[in-house]
């Protein structure tokens, strides 16, 4: 069994701290869980490119507000309550109106080092990504 507190993964290597994004990592593939899933907070007044090419992920927002752009199709309001999947690696624009906090579910699970790269995608494996310098 595996329990964790937010305030354990607060300020450690696991807490991913970007312009737009704060990234809280609970689970993560070395827990062997077979998902990772992350505490996040979208920063008020950000725009982020994501293209998860490589991984699916569901997504649930339990705080504030902001939207969702699918490239090349609608946009979608986000709000406590609201959750999104994408299940089809959309590549999409996320911003945020307020402070958005979400809880984030990622398969195949993250091992906690992947950074987005300039189409905003993680590598399907961050030992191919180093292997590729």
């Amino acid at each position: 069994m595996i329990v964790k507190y937010l305030e354990q993964v607060v300020h450690t290597q696991d807490d991913v701290d970007t312009p737009t994004w704060n990234s809280r990592r609970l689970l993560l593939e070395k827990d062997g869980m077979g998902f990772s899933m992350h505490d996040t907070i979208i920063k008020a007044g950000t725009e982020t490119l994501i293209w998860y090419k490589n991984h699916v992920e569901a997504v649930y927002c339990i705080e504030g507000e902001g939207e969702i752009e699918v490239i090349g199709g609608q946009t979608y309001p986000i709000r406590p309550g609201t959750l999104y999947a994408l299940d089809g690696h959309e590549k999409h624009y996320l911003r945020g109106k307020t402070d958005m906090r979400m809880v984030c579910v990622f398969n195949p699970p993250l091992t906690g080092r992947e950074v987005h790269d300039k189409d905003g995608v993680y590598p399907a494996s961050v030992e191919a990504a180093e292997a590729r310098g």
